[in-house]
């Protein structure tokens, strides 16, 4: 880890323009946020029972929270602490800041292009399925052209992202790049991705909307390209954001070096695009061999995720215990729990435990047939998107925008709880999603009670995902407003130091000292990977109509 609790210095000493960039693109991000929840929780309360809409209007509020979260709050948050960090790792802030208001600006008109399209027409769900318009393709247009700008924007402004970080070697004033400027490098790059992946998977529904253009045919296997690179990339986000935190709160370096952090930042390089095999497993004329390949590869996609976790968590506890932390998990109280962020992270490493346990489940060529159109993927896809991702880059943001805009955090000995609460909910949740999954209630149907003919458990579970859903939302939108009511103008500057609780940078490091905690956690996380897919095979093999999906993908 190369950043120091200086690096809260270095973001309020950015220039003005490069501030106001961030400020605002952090202001839409977390518009986009609460919008999404909002959604979400409407969408969970029909599913519930507790709200009486058509089933349009559920589609609706189901498309809004799809495309509100998965699209916009998490690329344009990463967007922004991209930059914003790229441009702390060496003096003269952000190169080519017009290329990064031109990609934001495109970011922004694909905000409202795609919440008009989910508005209005035919409600899409956010993987905008041109199957469901065979007879309008106009509805289609407004949505997919939204998309298209998000993907030009996600080309466009991690350029400036790139830039910034080799300007300095280019002048000659740096001779490698850090180990957080390699990894916020591989960023940016993957963002660059992301955005080609989104345009190829897209344009096509636009030129078949404009008459100039085929059906196009081949959305399902275009899409299933663009959902892997956004399923995983905010995950890397996600492990190079707690890199920083982590130093940021503690001071703490890697024990490692900085050679090994490159190296598991390279992982995400080489494990995470061929593993793209197994979001196709719902595919009827997809070959046994791929099926095979998909789910071996698939074995490897936590890899770099785990081996960041297990860098980050053994460096905490070695300086931990350096102050006198004792036993197993003693030395966990030493951390800066009182300060949000770090409650924040604390729930986001519990929660990608649990995700990582049941997408295990999930990518097996045998099981993945039998869940995948169940209300399983939700179940467990919402501790990596909530709990991991989400409360992540909510922590980065309690960091980064009292820095940049000089108002301290709003109410921290509130927002502490907030992350904490969002786990009360999210445990509801899952644990009932996961359970309704593995008894068959389809995901994408708002009335689960199919006229009174479906068990009535089905509908006790949805009514838990409800209350579960309440909570989560509750919690999320109390911890975002609360984080943007930083930006708010003010003429008391906060304290630099506000963020930083303790800081064990100059611990003196003993030979001999353990770190035991993150391989007990990968080894709880395997065990439990092999006792869910056991139960998965059971309660599935006990169901009395099994019912194999098509190609909807997730």
């Amino acid at each position: 880890m190369t950043h120091t609790a200086s690096s809260v210095e270095r973001l309020a000493s950015l220039p003005a323009s490069d501030r106001r960039l961030l400020k605002s693109m952090a202001a839409i991000a977390l518009a986009a946020l609460v919008l999404g929840v909002l959604a979400g929780l409407a969408t969970a309360l029909v599913r519930g029972g507790m709200l009486d809409v058509n089933l349009n209007a559920g589609y609706r509020f189901l498309t809004v929270h799809g495309v509100s979260i998965f699209f916009y709050w998490l690329f344009t948050a990463q967007a922004a602490l991209l930059l914003g960090f790229a441009a702390t790792e060496y003096d003269g802030g952000l190169a080519w800041p017009r290329l990064a208001w031109g990609g934001f600006a495109l970011m922004l008109v694909g905000f409202g292009l795609s919440m008009g399209g989910s508005f209005t027409g035919t409600p899409l769900l956010y993987n905008g399925a041109p199957e469901l318009v065979g007879d309008n393709p106009g509805d289609l247009l407004l949505f997919n052209l939204g998309y298209l700008a998000l993907g030009v924007g996600l080309m466009v402004l991690p350029i400036c992202a790139i830039v910034t970080l080799l300007r300095p070697r280019w002048r000659g004033q740096q001779e490698r790049l850090s180990a957080l400027g390699f990894a916020l490098f591989a960023w940016a790059g993957f963002l660059v991705v992301t955005g080609f992946a989104a345009l190829y998977t897209f344009t096509p529904g636009v030129l078949w909307a404009l008459g100039v253009g085929p059906f196009p045919a081949s959305h399902g296997t275009r899409w299933h390209i663009v959902f892997h690179n956004m399923h995983y990339l905010p995950l890397m986000a996600t492990v190079i954001l707690w890199y920083v935190l982590m130093q940021t709160l503690t001071g703490v370096k890697s024990v490692f070096g900085e050679r090994f952090s490159k190296i598991v930042f390279s992982m995400y390089l080489v494990f995470v695009p061929p593993t793209s095999l197994y979001h196709m497993f719902l595919e009827p004329d997809l070959p046994k061999v791929v099926q095979v390949a998909g789910s071996m590869l698939s074995l490897f996609v936590s890899v770099p995720t785990l081996t960041a976790f297990l860098i980050i968590v053994a460096s905490l506890e070695v300086h931990a215990r350096a102050q006198g932390g004792r036993g197993l998990f003693g030395w966990i109280r030493l951390l800066p729990w009182r300060n949000p962020a770090m409650a924040a992270m604390g729930v986001a490493a519990l929660s990608m435990g649990l995700g990582l346990v049941f997408a295990f489940v999930l990518i097996q060529g045998q099981l993945a047939p039998l869940l995948s159109d169940t209300f399983f993927v939700p179940g467990y896809f919402h501790f990596f998107t909530v709990g991991t991702v989400s409360l992540t880059l909510l922590a980065a943001l309690s960091v980064v925008l009292p820095a940049i805009g000089g108002r301290a955090l709003w109410r921290p000995e509130l927002l502490r709880w907030m992350p904490w609460l969002a786990l009360v909910g999210l445990l509801v949740f899952g644990a009932a999603g996961i359970t309704a999954g593995y008894l068959g209630v389809p995901r994408r149907v708002m009335d689960v009670s199919y006229q009174q003919q479906a068990p009535a458990l089905w509908q006790g579970l949805m009514m838990a995902v409800a209350i579960g859903g309440a909570i989560m939302a509750t919690a999320l939108t109390v911890f975002a407003t609360g984080i943007a009511a930083s930006l708010w103008p003010t003429r008391q500057t906060a304290p630099l130091s506000a963020g930083v609780t303790v800081s064990w940078g100059g611990a003196t490091v003993q030979a001999g000292l353990g770190a035991w905690v993150g391989p007990v956690s990968v080894l709880v996380i395997v065990a439990a990977m092999y006792v869910f897919s056991a139960v998965g095979f059971e309660m599935m093999q006990a169901l009395p109509l099994t019912a194999v999906g098509g190609s909807a993908g997730h």
